[in-house]
């Protein structure tokens, strides 16, 4: 018996629940060691980088999708990226693959579990942990609907007139839709508890972790998925897992303690797994998913950087962006940041909130609505209603359409993904900005869908055409991007856990100095058009406008 299991088990079930689901876990664990093989090897190394993609962003006529991103990372991508980040292959009914029907099955269209394990052969396979929700096309939530006692707890729940009005009113909201959705079962009318509800469905539904037999349920698929050879676990939208009337049903401390307890499975089976955690709270919030640096996610998604460095170069200074990374350290050598700047959600502002100001954030968000980008609003508790995300590829947010000279919004692009690189964690790499991007306008009137104008899927064969004329624009963003991928691989300082130290040369230039094992470097990145010369030591150095230089030092 594990005692630091059963207390976590304690917090959440008290002791006669605990002692039960404990007991049936232990059990799955021991039954999954015998299917398992994980190796033995570091959390992560300076060669880390990610790429974030669709199970279906690259396609081939009459192919499954899995099999052709398997055929562009082997002939574009050989040895560039050790991550591979693939989201939702599940069977879903929206949200693009969040609302999963069968956690144990791989969508047709995409491919099959063969495919999941071949990649997994090659790569450190991250998957999302979709445990927030299920959709209500699922098999859990329609023997709900049917009133099958086994499930009726499996879901949050109330009739009409029980209806807590006042304590929903505390909920934070990641929607400006409302939290309860009615659905009618065998036992009359229920308002479900619907996080992520949206104004055209209500296809989402939340799971009840105050179910002992829920929490059994996602051990099961976390261990199914060990199976199959997922290394890196992302927990998405983990801050709601748990709810409390009368608190804002966000980050409370059930949350941690489930998010501990997925920690020790792991580390009973697999010790070189890996848990992510995805929280798009400000920087204090979303930090605390560290825990004491060894009990809970041994990696955060950074979300303050991607709206930190916009806001450097709209404006042509990186003093804010060089004092909040002057401040940001990770509690421990276990854990470390996911530097990222676009993912399939957009870009965080929510990060940026506590760092910028209000103004200042209504600043990117006019400059990201003029290069014809979208933006989504989220209802505060306040009543409030604020921006959270911006919808556009990381190119367009950059740069306007031909507004400046291409090679000038090459190097600016390039400049922008190489700080994300030379910070101290893992980089990671959204699809679209392997080839520079624009934003989708043309799926985005398709499907009125804010997020599709930062979805393109792209067919393999037109793709391959472009990327041979090496003087094609997605041929000259591709080559630039795979360049620094390289250039970045081969400098041992940029460990994730190299120190770090901030050097403040000119405002103008994001510059930090990484060290790691004899392996020391200045890396210089010009956030303005100007051109730039700053002295480091007895170096001076000249920067041309939004370019980049990474010097490696001795000593």
């Amino acid at each position: 018996m594990d005692i630091k299991f059963l207390q976590e088990l304690f917090l959440l079930y008290g002791e006669k629940e605990a002692k039960k689901t404990e007991q049936i876990i232990e059990k799955l664990i021991t039954q999954s060691k015998k299917k398992i093989f994980c190796k033995d090897q570091p959390f992560w190394q300076e060669k880390d980088v990610a790429l974030i993609t669709y199970p279906d962003s690259f396609v081939q006529k009459n192919l499954p999708s899995l099999k052709v991103l398997q055929s562009f990372l082997s002939n574009y991508l050989p040895d560039l990226f050790s991550i591979i980040h693939v989201l939702p292959f599940f069977p879903y009914s929206s949200d693009r693959g969040f609302s999963v029907i069968d956690y144990y099955q791989v969508k047709n269209e995409f491919g099959s579990w063969d495919d999941i394990v071949n990649i997994s052969k090659s790569y450190r396979f991250m998957a999302d942990l979709v445990i927030n929700h299920i959709s209500a096309k699922s098999e859990w939530f329609k023997k709900f609907l049917e009133a099958d006692e086994r499930y009726w707890n499996y879901f949050i729940h109330f009739r009409e007139d029980e209806i807590p009005y006042e304590q929903i009113k505390k909920v934070f909201r990641p929607r400006a839709t409302p939290l309860l959705t009615p659905f009618t079962t065998k036992k009359g009318k229920r308002f479900v508890w619907t996080t992520f509800s949206v104004e055209d469905s209500t296809d989402q539904v939340d799971l009840n972790f105050h179910n002992p037999q829920v929490l059994i349920e996602v051990v099961k698929i976390l261990l199914f998925l060990l199976e199959k050879g997922v290394r890196i676990f992302r927990l998405d939208a983990v801050g709601y897992l748990w709810k409390k009337l009368g608190t804002n049903c966000l980050n409370l401390h059930e949350v941690h303690v489930i998010v501990s307890l997925i920690r020790i499975i792991l580390d009973k089976i697999c010790k070189s797994a890996i848990i992510i955690a995805e929280n798009n709270q400000p920087y204090e919030e979303n930090i605390t998913y560290f825990g004491d640096g060894f009990h809970e996610a041994q990696i955060i998604y950074n979300f303050s950087l991607p709206s930190l460095v916009l806001y450097s170069f709209y404006n042509g200074s990186a003093d804010i962006l060089l004092n909040w990374t002057e401040k940001i350290t990770p509690p421990s050598s276990y854990t470390t940041f996911f530097n990222f700047l676009d993912t399939h959600d957009g870009i965080s502002i929510s990060g940026a909130r506590g760092i910028l100001s209000e103004r200042e954030i209504q600043n990117i968000v006019d400059r990201v609505i003029d290069h014809e980008g979208q933006v989504s609003k989220r209802l505060y508790p306040d009543g409030n209603l604020l921006v959270y995300e911006l919808n556009s590829t990381w190119w367009s947010a950059l740069n306007k359409r031909a507004e400046e000279p291409f090679d000038l919004q090459l190097n600016k692009f390039i400049t922008s993904r190489a700080i994300s690189m030379a910070l101290a964690g893992i980089p990671a790499i959204y699809y679209l900005s392997l080839f520079g991007q624009e934003n989708d306008l043309n799926l985005f009137e398709k499907t009125k869908i804010k997020r599709d104008i930062n979805r393109t899927n792209l067919d393999l064969q037109i793709l391959s055409m472009k990327l041979k004329n090496k003087n094609s624009r997605d041929g000259k963003i591709f080559q630039a991007m795979t360049s620094l991928i390289k250039k970045r691989k081969n400098i041992k300082a940029f460990h994730p856990n190299a120190k770090q130290k901030i050097v403040k040369l000119d405002k103008r230039v994001f510059s930090l100095v990484r060290e790691f094992k004899g392996s020391k470097v200045l890396a210089l990145h010009n956030v303005s058009s100007d051109l730039v010369e700053v002295r480091y030591d007895s170096g001076t150095y000249k920067l041309k406008p939004y370019s980049y230089l990474w010097v490696e030092l001795s000593g």
